[in-house]
């Protein structure tokens, strides 16, 4: 990259008390083989973990902006990161996630081996634990992605996109969906720009704290009719189906901001 030219990569990474999470997530990205303008939107954090990453991101010099944004939810910090992107592609990386070091190459890869009808790349998130089960999962969702490609198959701390097909969607907006299960409903509108690419070399890997999350996510008949809706209905389906169902159970952004493991692990 030339002295005083735009990395091609931006990196956003929401943050709401991560103390015990944020600091492996930082040292995956830093050992990146690809140079990227890190951006840290602390949410409302109490728990010096902003402070530390700050030291972080010192200490292994990684080009870097914190940002805050004090609405509550991953979606006004998402939105917020994603304004000042200036890159041509964005990751969006959740605080939690292990990124190996390959990771924004490998995208980057997918991007160009697709072309500019390519808008977004996700990558696999297997479990942590190496073997069979994590081959079957990544398995599970490069097939999934090949039979129903214009459907979203992975989380929002696996998914990249093309920045100005990012905003022409919309972006991550609380006006136009604040609930649950946004990196489902962001797909849906990106994907109205273009394509998407899954590949089985391309993977992270979530923490497991999370381990039951059946209180904000779908339901099993929700999710079924997802999978069978038409992609050109689905605009309906998110805004005239789910969109009432998620508010009458209280299924909000900021239901996300619950942290039940903290009061085991203290």
């Amino acid at each position: 990259m030339d002295e005083g030219s735009e990395p091609r990569w931006s990196v956003v990474i929401p943050v709401f008390n991560e103390r015990d999470f944020l600091p492996r997530t930082l040292l995956s990205l830093a050992a990146q083989t690809v140079p990227f303008r890190l951006i840290v939107v602390d949410n409302g954090s109490t728990d010096g973990c902003i402070a530390a990453a700050r030291a972080l991101v010192v200490e292994h010099g990684l080009d870097a902006e914190f940002l805050d944004e004090p609405q509550p939810g991953q979606v006004h910090a998402l939105s917020r990161g994603i304004a000042e992107g200036r890159s041509e592609l964005i990751a969006i990386c959740d605080a939690d996630t292990w990124y190996p070091p390959q990771y924004l190459a490998r995208a980057a890869g997918l991007f160009d081996r697709y072309g500019p009808g390519c808008v977004a790349v996700a990558a696999c998130n297997p479990p942590a634990e190496r073997g069979w089960r994590s081959w079957l999962a990544i398995c599970h969702k490069v097939l999934a992605a090949r039979l129903l490609p214009w459907q979203n198959h992975t989380s929002g701390a696996c998914q990249s996109f093309r920045l100005d097909a990012l905003r022409r969607a919309g972006g991550y907006d609380f006006r136009l969906w604040p609930y649950v299960l946004k990196d489902h409903e962001l797909m849906n509108r990106v994907l109205r720009q273009g394509s998407q690419a899954y590949d089985r070399e391309l993977w992270c890997v979530p923490s497991d704290r999370r381990r039951d999350r059946g209180g904000v996510r779908w339901t099993l008949g929700e999710r079924l009719l997802y999978h069978v809706t038409p992609f050109r209905w689905q605009d309906r389906l998110f805004h005239k189906v789910l969109a009432p169902r998620f508010a009458a159970r209280g299924l909000g952004d900021t239901v996300l901001r619950a942290q039940p493991w903290q009061s085991t692990s203290e």
